[in-house]
């Protein structure tokens, strides 16, 4: 029995296979460390620094030529200016290498004891009588350490400064293709959890870096997308130069190189999201207000809110834009796509500085938002009852006030959905895609999460999604939270949607997988919402096997009993996801910096201003009734 849990005085570290793959360079004549922001959250205390905070390795002090020590502000007509070629040039007698080898900790097992036998712990000889609890306790901490020791692991660096950290840093995986990058949406966890340790500089520098990247010239087969368009990732490459030195490059993917050649249509909205949470969580609003950050805003706020064919005031998309990145049906208007959209522009109203240059796109922000916001929860959202219309419905209705007004046959209404939407008019959700004679009535559980903590939907609404997931928790969470989507596509839905992509098959990767990653969405939504519990139920799932299971990309299978067959080991983001929703509850009032309330004049602004041609007016009343809970 005292072997069982003899590890409490004798725990040891073994070396880490985890692979540290930003470069580093040697040099005896400094000591750097990374410094942090102080967070508005957080005492900091220089005697007692953080023990797990990055820091670079020792004596490194590298050799640069053409380094600017910041991003220069110039004006809005020579922002653009900016390029992100700064080189590195390294004298040839420093050593550049690659961190290999770290600190591994072997994870906890204790044995279980009989109800009769009591615990107990050997320190120095000395037993003493403990409890599981502590046990516990002690169990989580070791995983968080471990979470946080593998996360500073991914840290990428350029020019000696961290920039980001990488999507995964598995050791065994000899192909790591372009999990070796820097990826927009897969860094976002990684910030939140060092900004709510109190760590900013990495943020800053990524916000700065891939602000500049945005300014690059981006061609595909002689083609360039619009100004505006942030990447998907980005790798720091060395090149040679003269005389035996090399240089250092951020070498930018904008979906030329990427499977499927896809535009990153999320990119642009998770950086504004991410520039917002930057300034709220620190309190150091200077950033946002720099004139090359405030000509970044714009710009990608433009290219959102270009002109077009469109009818409808959602963002048009192709698939795999977001998340989901690869061909699953979600071309059109995908929730994912529309909640990050709503976001981006209402932090973008709120960062922009109210001038003379400005003030035009201010009030297009707030007329597309009084749009999206009406259309969405009208024509999104389905309960049983709602459902029922739709079974119902006639169609090739041609008139201003058609009930049926995007012609949904009711053949669509699967019978798997029927079967499944609760009983309960107190349990709904927003369906993933709607387009003319298309109702895609998949749950995306991303788009719906961050329709909650965007407040896209009513307060009524946000409720009934979290009513859901818990009423379909085996669906939705099962062994591990949380699915992409819900069902997958089988059969002849899987090959002709997918165009039968071995990635994609059903229960797996995008197609109804499980990504813990997801945790973080997840807990800021119940936090929100008031139903922390949640989230701690899901958070004590995923616990149960990350560190276990070496911290997979993806869980495959209903239920997500196993690991993904291609899921990489040690993916970045979802060690992130999980310090970040810890974080969260154990410092819930952060949380309010990373979520939006009902924004009530929204409600009051129509924009169609249909009365004055003639035309029938929008039922603005509908959308305001949805708010009283």
């Amino acid at each position: 029995m005292m072997n069982a849990i003899a590890f409490l005085g004798n725990s040891t570290m073994r070396p880490s296979k985890c692979i540290l793959r930003a470069f580093t360079r040697l040099s005896p004549s400094r000591d750097t460390a990374f410094q942090p922001h102080p967070s508005r959250f957080i005492n900091q205390t220089n005697n007692n620094p953080n023990p797990y905070r990055i820091t670079k390795p020792r004596y490194a002090a590298p050799f640069c030529t053409n380094r600017p020590s910041s991003v220069t502000t110039q004006v809005a007509s020579d922002a653009r200016n900016l390029s992100a070629s700064t080189t590195c040039t390294k004298d040839p007698t420093l050593d550049h290498m690659i961190a290999k080898k770290g600190l591994n900790v072997k994870p906890l097992t204790v044995e279980r004891l009989e109800e009769d036998e009591k615990d107990e712990e050997v320190v120095n000889g000395d037993v003493r009588n403990i409890d599981r609890d502590g046990l516990e306790s002690v169990r989580r901490k070791e995983i968080e350490e471990e979470a946080w020791r593998l996360l500073r692991q991914a840290v990428v660096t350029y020019c000696d400064s961290p920039v980001g950290t990488m999507a995964a840093n598995d050791p065994t995986d000899s192909t790591p293709l372009n999990y070796d990058q820097v990826f927009v949406r897969d860094f976002v966890p990684s910030a939140l959890a060092f900004l709510m340790k109190g760590e900013s500089e990495i943020v800053r520098n990524f916000l700065l870096y891939t602000l500049q990247l945005q300014s690059w010239e981006k061609t595909v087969d002689c083609y360039s997308p619009g100004q505006g368009l942030m990447p998907a990732s980005f790798k720091v490459r060395t090149s040679p130069l003269e005389e035996d030195k090399f240089e250092e490059v951020l070498d930018p993917d904008f979906g030329e190189s990427a499977i499927g050649r896809v535009a990153p249509v999320d990119s642009g909205l998770w950086w504004i999201i991410l520039l917002r949470a930057y300034g709220k969580i620190t309190g150091d609003y200077s950033l946002q207000e720099r004139v090359d950050v405030q000509t970044g805003i714009k710009m990608i706020a433009n290219l959102c809110l270009a002109d077009g064919f469109d009818m409808f005031p959602t963002l048009l998309v192709t698939d795999g834009s977001c998340m989901i990145d690869r061909r699953m049906g979600i071309h059109g208007h995908p929730l994912e796509i529309q909640a990050l959209f709503y976001s981006a522009l209402r932090s973008s109203r709120e960062m922009i500085t109210i001038n003379d240059s400005s003030k035009n796109l201010v009030r297009t922000i707030n007329n597309r938002l009084s749009a999206i916001s009406f259309h969405i929860r009208e024509n999104y959202w389905v309960d049983k009852g709602k459902i029922n219309e739709i079974y119902r419905y006639k169609t090739e209705e041609y008139s201003t006030d058609a009930t049926n007004k995007f012609n949904i046959y009711p053949d669509q209404v699967s019978p798997w959905l029927m079967d499944w939407i609760p009983e309960s008019h107190r349990c709904g959700f927003l369906v993933g895609n709607l387009q003319p004679a298309h109702m895609d009535f998949r749950f995306f559980t991303l788009g719906n999460l961050w329709s909650i903590v965007s407040s896209l939907g009513t307060p009524r609404q946000n409720q009934a999604i979290l009513n859901l997931i818990e009423e379909k928790w085996d669906d939705l969470i099962g062994h591990m939270p949380l699915k992409i989507c819900f069902p997958a596509l089988e059969s002849s839905e899987w090959h002709i949607i997918t165009g039968s992509d071995p990635k994609n098959t059903p229960w797996s990767y995008h197609n109804g997988g499980s990504w813990p990653t997801l945790l973080w969405q997840f807990t800021l939504a119940c936090i929100k919402m008031g139903r922390p519990e949640l989230a701690e139920k899901a958070v004590a799932l995923a616990e149960k096997r990350l560190q276990a299971d070496r911290w997979p990309e993806y869980y495959d299978t209903r239920y997500g009993k196993f690991i993904g067959k291609k899921s990489r080991l040690y993916q970045t983001w979802t060690i992130a996801g999980f310090l970040t929703a810890k974080q969260l509850l154990q410092n819930p009032e952060m949380a309010s910096s990373l979520f939006w309330e009902e924004d009530l004049e929204l409600l009051e602004t129509c924009v169609c201003v249909l009365t004055k041609s003639g035309r029938k007016s929008c039922s603005r009343a509908a959308a305001k009734s949805q708010i009283l809970i």
